[in-house]
């Protein structure tokens, strides 16, 4: 049988010049499509998207066909990106990228990166339907936890930017201070990929004032205040505290947010004989708790018998609440603390439980303690600010003006809230899913702020004639986005200064109230404040000096 097999298989597939050469040709052909098939499927399990790839058990890279980094949170806000994206295909057209972690671990930053997402799409719906050109493409790009794998991301918005079809002329997003954080930034400004950060707070991700124009990141802005000016515009709402009142309670982990908000607190002016020494615990990660509670009844303990009122911490949020909780249920809860941090606080109110907040309340159901932050943003400042201005005027004249006589700084930021509102409601009532929309957190108002103000820039650093700016061209209309160049956020106007830092942008100081009985609390509004110590300048013109 083996033999007469053979045979044939000679007779009809070599026996022949021809035959042979038809049989090698069909052989390389077949080898060729099954090196291709098993290529194919390789490259398909290692792909989680288009333009997105497996990298470390991470979906690494950039997308805007409405991928969800296999994150149903953010879902619907995906999709909706997606939606919008094919809606404005064939249109001259930028490119707009959020970059930030897109698979985070726990309930609490999952929540907040839908709050994120939701701020960027709503700000792209919004601009793209108003006068102004180009219309703007928006896509999502995960530099992985912590963003330690930025690296693997950066190299395809360089390509991007200097692409035709995609004109990258942002990037935006940067929601965590962190040194990875910052080598993104540096290795796309160095690029000349113009970087807008919009949550990151710390020094480190900023431009230091410079006359000779010489600065770190050519062609970085950023819209949120640093962490030196958060606790500046603190200590000028409080006044001032002696020595003693204070002490500071820091994390010793390398975090340049931690870093710079344990400076800025230490460099706030006190008078009288010192105090107490610094209090230091030492976590294992932004959001991981490790044995933080552990380390903090000792810390508690020592404030307690300290002679010390106010407490200033410098750390994340994650720690915040073990170190609320433990403060409330120690010995010395008899007596009232006021706790200041600075705007990771903001995302306490979505780690904290119904359990917490009952423990925030004594017997009578009055707070514990107060505990305050500067707030990058607020949904009730504005119109609470106008109210206030109405009575002074009403108290001052003897008549109540009305609330189209109050100051732009004013006026400004709420009309531009309302439109944010409006449109929150229409994708709504329309059954264009986004996911629930809280704005208590600042992060979907501050996020909503930095893409509209990348577009402003793209819109205004455009040549006429031409249908897109250069990065170049974007990367410098920064310094000149102040007076009637302004952005008017919902977060306040947004004047920048030569080095694309905020000029004196007001602060929300929020305080966190635990409620007078079951269920959640929530984080008031108090007051606005200033890096300054004075209101920002109706004509948001940048001073020297």
């Amino acid at each position: 049988m083996f033999r007469t097999t053979a045979d044939w298989l000679h007779e009809h597939l070599w026996n022949t010049l021809l035959k042979k050469i038809v049989t090698c040709v069909v052989a390389v052909a077949l080898a060729l499509g099954a090196y291709g098939v098993v290529s194919k499927l390789t490259e398909e399990a290692d792909d989680c998207a288009q333009g997105v790839t497996e990298s470390g058990g991470e979906c690494i890279g950039v997308n805007g066909s409405g991928y969800d980094f296999g994150e149903p949170e953010i879902a619907p806000v995906a999709a909706r990106i997606a939606e919008e994206n094919r809606r404005i295909d064939g249109q001259p057209h930028v490119t707009v990228a959020m970059m930030l972690p897109l698979q985070p671990e726990s309930k609490a930053e999952r929540r907040q990166l839908r709050s994120e997402l939701q701020g960027a799409f709503l700000a792209q719906y919004r601009v793209n339907r108003e006068p102004g050109k180009p219309v703007v493409r928006l896509v999502l790009a995960n530099p992985g936890k912590d963003y330690l794998r930025q690296d693997e991301v950066v190299p395809d918005l360089v390509r991007m930017a200097r692409s035709g079809s995609d004109n990258l002329r942002a990037v935006t997003g940067f929601n965590l201070s962190l040194d990875a954080t910052r080598d993104a930034v540096r290795s796309l400004t160095r690029q000349q990929v113009p970087v807008l950060v919009a949550r990151a707070s710390a020094s480190s991700l900023a431009n230091e004032e410079s006359k000779d124009g010489t600065y770190d990141f050519r062609g970085l802005a950023r819209i949120i205040p640093t962490n030196e000016e958060q606790a500046r515009a603190l200590a000028a709402f409080n006044g001032s505290r002696k020595d003693r009142q204070t002490v500071l309670v820091r994390d010793t982990r390398p975090d340049p947010y931690v870093r710079s908000l344990a400076r800025a607190f230490q460099k706030l002016p006190e008078d009288g004989p010192a105090g107490p020494d610094d209090m230091t615990f030492s976590s294992p990660g932004v959001a991981d708790p490790g044995d933080v509670d552990n380390q903090f009844r000792p810390t508690v303990n020592t404030i307690c018998n300290s002679g010390a009122d106010t407490i200033y911490f410098a750390g994340r949020s994650t720690h915040l609440r073990l170190f609320l909780k433990r403060l409330a249920q120690e010995a010395c809860e008899e007596r009232k603390f006021t706790v200041v941090s600075g705007s990771d606080a903001a995302s306490l109110n979505n780690r904290m439980t119904d359990a917490d907040w009952a423990e925030l309340r004594d017997g009578s159901g009055k707070p514990k303690m107060t505990v305050q932050y500067a707030a990058p943003a607020h949904p009730d400042a504005w119109s609470t600010e106008i109210e206030r201005w109405q009575d002074e005027e009403e108290e001052r004249t003897g008549k109540r003006p009305t609330a189209a006589k109050a100051p732009g700084s004013l006026r400004d930021p709420l009309a531009e809230l309302e439109r944010l509102k409006h449109t929150i409601g229409a994708l709504k009532s329309g059954g264009h899913d986004i996911g629930d929309v809280q704005l208590g957190d600042s992060r979907t108002m501050m996020v909503h702020d930095g893409v509209r103000a990348a577009v402003e820039a793209i819109r205004g650093a455009k040549p006429t004639g031409e249908a897109v700016p250069s990065a170049e061209q974007v990367g410098n209309r920064w310094a000149t986005m102040q007076s009637k160049n302004r952005v008017n956020g919902t977060s306040g106007r947004i004047c920048l200064t030569k080095a694309g830092n905020p000029y004196d942008k007001p602060l929300a100081v929020v305080a966190l109230k635990p409620g007078t009985k079951a269920g959640p609390g929530a984080l008031e509004y108090v007051d606005l404040a200033w890096p300054t110590g004075k209101p920002q300048p109706e004509d948001c013109v940048v001073r020297g000096g």
